[in-house]
């Protein structure tokens, strides 16, 4: 006896509910009345056998089956546009939207560089870039491309593809180094600090000598805790604390003299830059050409390289 197909349309209706978080703005996305949602949501649920989702007042909350049940869905649904969108692949013509999310500094740094010259290149694609230092979930946020510095990416639900070594370096004003002689890392410990947050609550330098390979951990306070690379910058142009940042934000400000590397002989420990996207049988062609163009461009715009 010939098994009964699932009607594929409840599975695509269920995804754009969980990703939406509730059926009203599910039912205005998809422009089709909140009663005949909710129906064809049960319909899913009988054909089931199981609850996907407990629904309440307060909004929608995926069960754990439920849980398991959306990451099929979602694929489904990208094997889905992937397919609607084949005539693309041929004509060699990206269209549509992606989502790209990146920290604060790559994005002001770089990305302000890169993304006009792909939209120019391909006109008909629309970008919308979420700028945050917070880890988004790829999957939950319906992210296609994320940019992470991260030593390692470990996700067996992504794809992760280095794109260059982000190393930090330690850095202070001609002011700040006149004031307090720094030839090893202890002298630090007399001067004033800032520094990116850290959610850990620990604070301090991990050093290795490059050629001897001795380590030594250098606990500070800092006098300013931000998320924004370019406010320590400038604070540490004004000659208000020590700071560890990568090359590529201060790059400018030793050219021109306002900040000096310290300690060069001494490594701190080296992050990579990671191009980031969710494990998918096929990518859309819009999110594919963006994926190439940044491999391509991002090294090159590396001072370090």
């Amino acid at each position: 006896m010939r098994s009964k197909l699932p009607d594929l349309t409840n599975y695509y209706l269920f995804a754009k509910v969980a990703q939406s978080g509730s059926i009203s703005a599910a039912a205005k996305q998809l422009g089709m009345p909140k009663s005949t949602l909710s129906r064809r949501l049960t319909e899913l649920e009988e054909e089931q056998g199981v609850r996907l989702m407990h629904r309440s007042t307060r909004g929608l909350k995926l069960t754990d089956i439920g849980h398991a049940f959306l990451l099929h869905c979602e694929s489904l649904v990208s094997a889905a546009e992937a397919a609607q969108q084949t005539t693309q692949v041929v004509q060699e013509y990206p269209r549509g939207d992606i989502k790209l999310s990146s920290p604060y500094a790559i994005s002001q740094t770089m990305l302000k560089r890169l993304l006009p010259e792909f939209l120019e290149r391909y006109p008909d694609v629309r970008i919308q870039l979420v700028v945050t230092n917070t880890p988004v979930n790829l999957i939950d946020d319906g992210i296609d491309i994320a940019l992470r510095v991260r030593p390692e990416i470990e996700s067996s639900s992504l794809i992760a593809r280095p794109l260059m070594d982000a190393p930090s370096r330690l850095y202070a004003s001609p002011s700040l180094l006149a004031q307090f002689g720094i030839e090893h890392p202890l002298d630090l410990t007399a001067c004033p600090h800032l520094s990116l947050h850290y959610s850990s609550g620990r604070y301090r330098y991990e050093f290795k000598h490059q050629e001897t390979a001795e380590t030594l951990s250098i606990s500070y306070r800092a006098r300013l805790i931000t998320d924004d690379m370019m406010v320590l910058k400038e604070a540490a142009i004004a000659g208000q604390g020590v700071v560890a940042l990568p090359p590529y934000i201060v790059d400018d400000a030793v050219n021109n003299g306002l900040l000096q590397t310290i300690l060069p002989q001494w490594r701190l420990p080296m992050g990579i830059m990671h191009l980031v996207y969710p494990h998918r049988r096929g990518l859309l062609p819009a999110v594919r050409v963006l994926i190439d163009f940044l491999v391509e461009r991002l090294p090159q715009l590396d001072p370090e390289v």
